[in-house]
């Protein structure tokens, strides 16, 4: 019956969360990537974040509605800002992480500070780094829901036609997908993540 609906709607669902994930991957890195190399700035602009990461996400994509209407680009930005948030930390985190040593050999070869970001410090904090990207990507399908709530599709349609209408298998509709939908990305993002890991660092995880 819903067949078709459901269909579209998965897709709908999964535009927002590719979208959103992908501007917030790139916005997180940048700034993760920045602030790890302003400590003293760092301290003042992650607490900042970490409270605005607390505004529910209905809050800020209602007064985005507001301000730009029934488009899909309201939710993206929302999603995407929202997405960004493990991802700056992770990639922050990982990179600050990195043991001086291997920066020091780095530039002890030769390397100026872009050749060490791109060739050592990145390569060894993507672990970390694709760990935000996971978190991001999950919370991210689930956030999407909100999206219904302004007219704009997704799976959350089905779960608040089923609150509506006092219809759980409605419910169960918008909800079982979506759960499904974060299962596999999660998969996926661990896969990915095993793939860019260098070989040493794997070893060293499997001994722990």
């Amino acid at each position: 019956m819903y067949g078709g609906e459901l269909i579209r709607n998965i897709g709908i669902h999964l535009m927002y969360v590719f979208a959103s994930v992908f501007f917030g991957f790139i916005l997180g890195m940048t700034l993760g990537i920045l602030l790890s190399r302003a400590p003293k700035y760092s301290k003042i602009v992650l607490p900042i974040l970490s409270v605005f990461n607390t505004i529910p996400g209905i809050v800020f994509i209602g007064i985005l509605f507001l301000y730009l209407g029934m488009v899909p680009m309201t939710v993206i930005i929302a999603l995407s800002i929202y997405a960004m948030f493990p991802i700056l930390k992770n990639t922050y985190v990982g990179i600050t992480n990195v043991e001086q040593q291997y920066v020091e050999a780095a530039r002890g070869c030769g390397m100026n500070r872009r050749q060490i970001l791109f060739k050592v410090e990145l390569p060894l904090s993507m672990p970390t780094i694709i760990g935000g990207l996971r978190m991001a990507t999950i919370y991210t399908v689930s956030w999407t829901v909100l999206a219904a709530m302004i007219g704009l599709g997704g799976l959350g349609e089905f779960i608040y036609q089923g609150i509506n209408l006092n219809q759980n298998a409605l419910i169960l509709l918008g909800a079982i997908p979506a759960a499904i939908l974060a299962i596999v990305l999660g998969f996926l993002i661990d896969v990915l993540q095993r793939k860019v890991t260098p070989r040493g660092i794997q070893k060293e995880v499997r001994a722990k």
